[in-house]
């Protein structure tokens, strides 16, 4: 992942930490009380993997896993997770979780006002079924082995050369297994070098989609399964949110 001190700060860990664990009253005004945007991180796994098909020793990969709560859902269906993100702060909050089962962290009411929140990690998950790691989604350390489900859930927008990271996948994923990528698909230069974006511009003239690129990148060794919708809310302070849209991919890696 692309370097950026937002991701290392206590304000990017709150409201991710928000993003993953938040509950209606945490993040939201009443009037807005059953949004379907809350739980983006199970939601990436609960509506995007028919998870009745995963066998009992199923392995799972969540790339660019932040603080987490994707690979705690995907524990409660697979016998081994591993969560890998560049931020040093979010696999630190993510290994706390793990241990603990909760964390305590300031959110931001108004300017300088805060108050205190607890992320806590269903209590049906067994943990220990996860573990988390420090690494670079696009120079992944040899010896990960083959998984039967890969998430990537918006991430490919925030690395320096996602194609890079997209190349190492069918190495990465089980003949059969699921790849799931999602993403809004916030091209930005101080993440992503304009060269190396995946759409999000014209060449020649013709307008290049991100989904298109995808399918030219994936489709020599996947098959696609499933494309959604994704709603999420980022919330940066009680009167202050983001809504995003993110687009679901689901891939069938080719193979018995």
């Amino acid at each position: 992942m692309a370097k950026s001190s937002y991701y290392e700060t206590d304000r990017g860990a709150s409201e991710y930490l928000l993003l993953h664990f938040g509950a209606s009253q945490q993040l939201l005004p009443p009037e807005l009380a059953g949004c379907p945007a809350l739980n983006f991180p199970a939601r990436c796994v609960t509506e995007c993997l028919d998870l009745r098909d995963l066998p009992p020793t199923a392995r799972a990969l969540d790339l660019g896993c932040a603080v987490g709560r994707a690979s705690f859902e995907l524990a409660a269906r697979c016998a081994e997770v591993v969560g890998i993100d560049y931020s040093q702060t979010f696999i630190s909050i993510a290994r706390h979780l793990r241990r603990y089962g909760s964390f305590a962290f300031k959110v931001v009411d108004e300017g300088e006002l805060t108050y205190t929140a607890r992320a806590v990690v269903p209590a049906a998950i067994d943990r220990k079924r996860v573990r988390f790691e420090r690494g670079d989604a696009m120079h992944l350390r040899r010896g990960l082995g083959a998984f039967d489900v890969v998430l990537m859930a918006n991430l490919i927008d925030r690395l320096r050369d996602p194609a890079k990271c997209l190349k190492q996948l069918p190495g990465l994923v089980q003949p059969g297994g699921r790849l799931v990528i999602t993403s809004p698909y916030t091209w930005l230069a101080q993440y992503t070098p304009r060269e190396n974006w995946l759409g999000g511009f014209r060449r020649k003239g013709r307008p290049i989609k991100t989904f298109d690129a995808l399918k030219k990148v994936l489709w020599p060794d996947f098959d696609l399964v499933l494309r959604r919708d994704l709603p999420f809310v980022i919330r940066e302070h009680a009167r202050k949110f983001q809504l995003g849209i993110a687009q679901a991919t689901v891939w069938r890696a080719r193979g018995t």
